[in-house]
């Protein structure tokens, strides 16, 4: 499936009048990219990602949702940078939770996830709840659910900003894995270059509020990316670039600036 943004724009109100969270947002995802989206804080990231869900509307421009095949699926699951996990399920019933809603059978879906869970450190552990686990265990078994769902494109919002150093690495390479046997797209946001160009194919650089797509990178470095790349000249040239561009748009742009001053 292809996700397409034309002139998307977001606009919230608040005590002190109208608020714009997004302006004239364009882009395209394509079937099987991994794209990561960086800005400044409180530039639009999330409400960009919640919009693409459906979970927010929007005033102006489009988000339009092309399967593959004519008919098929455009469901688009959302990852939260935490508490992505229902309290009261098991962790075997968390991850199986998008399968459940399509109609899968308790059978067919509880042999699909097991493999996956026992792969990724929950063997014995299927049956623990959310309080149980530690941050990261709860992120790994939010992304499985997402993957387990089956849907052409995933969105992801911060998911591993929570967890220490060490532990975002190991993610990182999980998530990779489940990315490469799997045919989705995924749209992840981040605070972190050296994240979005270890994930990455594209990287798309959010202005400041209202968040507009001022830049886009390629990142051309082959798969798999081990940390080592971070020290290497190439890799702390794009990383310069992109930091350059975000620099330059910490502010708002001025027209949009004096609009909401007005």
């Amino acid at each position: 499936m292809r996700l397409k943004c034309s002139g998307l724009s977001v606009t919230f109100s608040s005590p002190a009048g109208q608020v714009a969270a997004l302006r004239n947002v364009t882009f395209e995802i394509g079937a099987g990219e991994f794209v990561t989206i960086v800005g400044p804080s409180g530039c639009g990231k999330t409400t960009l990602l919640r919009t693409l869900a459906g979970l927010i509307a929007y005033q102006e421009g489009t988000v339009e949702r092309i399967p593959s095949q004519p008919g098929g699926d455009t469901l688009i699951p959302l990852v939260f940078q935490e508490h992505s996990l229902f309290p009261w399920m098991t962790v075997l019933e968390n991850a199986v939770f998008g399968l459940r809603m399509r109609g899968c059978g308790k059978e067919a879906r509880e042999a699909q996830a097991l493999g996956l869970l026992r792969r990724f450190g929950f063997a014995g552990r299927e049956q623990a709840y959310p309080r149980e686990l530690s941050l990261g265990m709860k992120q790994r078994v939010a992304v499985i659910r997402c993957f387990l769902s089956d849907a052409a494109v995933m969105l992801m919002d911060e998911p591993f900003a929570a967890v220490d150093y060490q532990t975002r690495l190991g993610l990182h390479r999980e998530l990779l894995e489940l990315y490469e046997q799997n045919s989705a797209s995924v749209v992840y946001v981040t605070h972190d270059i050296e994240e979005a160009i270890l994930l990455s194919n594209r990287i798309l650089v959010l202005s400041a509020q209202p968040g507009t797509v001022v830049a886009e990178f390629r990142v051309a470095f082959p798969r798999p990316r081990e940390t080592a790349i971070t020290l290497e000249e190439d890799f702390l040239v794009l990383k310069r670039r992109i930091w350059a561009k975000l620099d330059r748009n910490l502010e708002a742009p001025a027209g949009l600036a004096e609009g909401r001053r007005a």
